[in-house]
C-alpha cells in the first residue's frame, strides 16, 4: 500500500522516529484519559449520570482547544519545543495521578473537573508543538507527507489508547482510577521519550526576535478578526458557507452523541459493564463510518464538487437519522452511528477542501484557527442543548426531530447557495 510505503520512507529519518514516538505515547495517553473521564462521568455505578454531567465533561475535554488553541503558537514561539514535550507530559502525568486520587477519594465533582481541565489544557500545547517541530526532523521534500501521516498516526494511537482503556476497565479492574493511572504512566513515557531529542533541536531559533508577549497575544486576536473579515468577502463566500454548514453538522453530531451516551447507560443496558461494551461497539461503528468517508469522499467530491457533496451528506443525515433514531433500538442505533460517521466526516473533508482552495494562503492558518474554535464550541454547545432536552433515560423524540430539521436546513441552504 502507498501509505505503508510512504511511512517506511519517513521512518528512515532517525529524529522523525523519535518525535513520532513522543506523539504516539502522548496521544495514546490522551485516548486512555478521555475514555477514563467519560467512564467515570457516565458509567460509574455509584453516580446517577445526567446529561448535564456529560455536557460538563465535554466542556472539560474541548473548551481548552477552543480558548487556548489560537494562542498556543504565540507561546510556542518562545519556549523550546523539546521542553514543552518533556514538562508538558510530566505535568499531565502528575495531574492525571491527582485525578485518580480524587476519584478514589470521592472528591466533589467541581474539583475533579478542575483537575481534568488542567490535563486537557496542556494537551493543546503539546499537539501544536508536535506539528511545529516536524520541519526540524524531515527534509522539505517530505514535509507534506510527514504532515499528512504523523497526525493520522496520532489519531490511531488515541483510538488504540481508548480501546486499551476499555479493556483495562472491563477486564483487569473495574476501576476508573486504574484507567486514569494507566494514562498517567503513558504521559510519563511520553516525557521520557522526549529526552531522546536534543534540547535545542526542535526550535524555535533563539536568535529570532519575538514581539512582547502582550503585543503578540493582542495581534493573534486581531488576526482572528481579520480571518473572519477575509471569509466574509464575496470571493470566499463558498468557504464561509461550508464552515457554517460544518459547524451545524458538528452541533448535530454532538447532541446525538450525548443522547447515545445516555441510551447506553440507561435505556439499552441493565449494568454499567453492558453499557460500556455497547458504547465501545457504537464508537467502533462510528469510526468505521469515518474510515468509509475517507475512502468515499475523494471520489464523490471529485464527481459532484465539494459543495454538492456536503449537500448529499446533510440530506442523507436528515432522511436517515430520524428513521434509524426514533425506534430507540440497538440495531438501528448502530446503523445510525455508521451513517452519521460517514456523513459528518465526509462533510468535514469536503469543507477542508473548500477552505484550502478558496482562502488566500496568507490567511489559511488563521481561518483554520477560526474553524477549530467553531468546531469545538459547536460540540460543547450541542451537549448543553441536549442536556436541556433529554429525559433521564435518553429517549427524546424532539431531539431526534430537531437534529433532522437542522440537517435538512443545512442541505437546503448549501443547495441554494450552489444554485446561486
Amino acid at each position: 500500500m502507498a501509505v505503508v510505503r510512504d511511512l517506511r520512507v519517513l521512518l528512515r529519518f532517525r529524529y522523525f522516529r523519535r518525535l513520532l514516538a513522543v506523539r504516539l505515547l502522548s496521544q495514546g495517553a490522551d485516548g486512555v484519559y478521555q475514555v477514563a473521564l467519560a467512564a467515570y462521568v457516565v458509567f460509574s455505578p455509584e453516580k446517577q449520570t445526567s446529561a448535564a454531567a456529560i455536557a460538563s465533561a465535554m466542556a472539560v475535554l474541548l473548551l481548552p482547544y477552543s480558548l487556548v488553541g489560537p494562542f498556543a503558537g504565540v507561546l510556542l514561539d518562545r519556549w523550546r519545543r523539546r521542553q514543552v514535550f518533556l514538562y508538558g507530559n510530566l505535568l499531565r502525568a502528575l495531574m492525571a495521578s491527582a485525578t485518580a486520587l480524587l476519584i478514589l477519594g470521592h472528591a466533589p465533582d467541581w474539583l475533579f473537573y478542575v483537575s481534568a481541565l488542567s490535563v486537557t489544557a496542556v494537551n493543546r500545547f503539546v499537539l501544536a508543538g508536535l506539528s511545529a517541530a516536524l520541519p526540524r526532523v524531515v527534509d522539505a521534500e517530505r514535509l507534506v507527507l510527514a504532515n499528512s501521516l504523523s497526525p493520522t498516526a496520532g489519531t490511531l494511537a488515541a483510538a488504540a489508547g481508548g480501546g486499551l482503556a476499555f479493556v483495562v476497565r472491563l477486564v483487569v479492574a473495574d476501576s476508573d482510577a486504574a484507567v486514569v493511572l494507566l494514562g498517567a504512566l503513558l504521559y510519563l513515557c511520553g516525557a521520557l521519550a522526549a529526552l531522546r531529542l536534543g534540547r535545542e533541536q526542535l526550535g524555535p531559533d533563539p536568535e529570532l526576535i519575538q514581539p512582547r508577549l502582550a503585543a503578540a497575544l493582542t495581534g493573534t486576536a486581531r488576526d482572528l478578526a481579520g480571518a473572519i473579515r477575509h471569509l466574509a468577502a464575496p470571493p470566499r463566500r463558498e468557504a464561509a458557507w461550508a464552515l457554517v454548514a460544518m459547524t451545524l453538522m458538528r452541533f448535530c453530531y454532538g447532541a446525538l452523541l450525548v443522547m447515545l451516551l445516555m441510551l447506553c447507560r440507561y435505556a439499552f443496558s441493565s449494568t454499567t459493564e453492558d453499557g460500556l461494551r455497547l458504547l465501545g461497539l457504537a464508537l467502533g461503528t462510528s469510526a468505521a463510518g469515518f474510515f468509509a468517508a475517507a475512502v468515499l469522499t475523494p471520489w464523490a467530491a471529485g464527481r459532484l464538487g465539494p459543495g454538492r457533496w456536503i449537500v448529499v451528506c446533510a440530506a442523507a443525515a436528515a432522511l436517515l437519522e430520524p428513521a434509524l433514531g426514533l425506534p430507540f433500538a440497538i440495531g438501528p442505533m448502530l446503523v445510525a452511528t455508521f451513517v452519521l460517521g460517514v456523513t459528518t466526516q465526509g462533510a468535514k473533508i469536503a469543507t477542508d477542501t473548500v477552505v484550502q482552495s478558496s482562502v488566500d494562503d496568507g490567511f489559511r492558518g488563521r481561518v483554520f484557527s477560526v474553524y477549530d474554535v467553531l468546531f469545538n464550541v459547536a460540540f460543547v454547545g450541542a451537549a448543553a442543548v441536549a442536556a436541556l432536552m433529554l429525559p433521564p433515560d435518553g429517549r427524546s423524540a424532539p431531539l431526534v426531530i430537531t437534529v433532522a430539521v437542522i440537517y435538512g436546513v443545512v442541505a437546503a441552504a448549501m443547495a441554494r447557495f450552489g444554485l446561486r
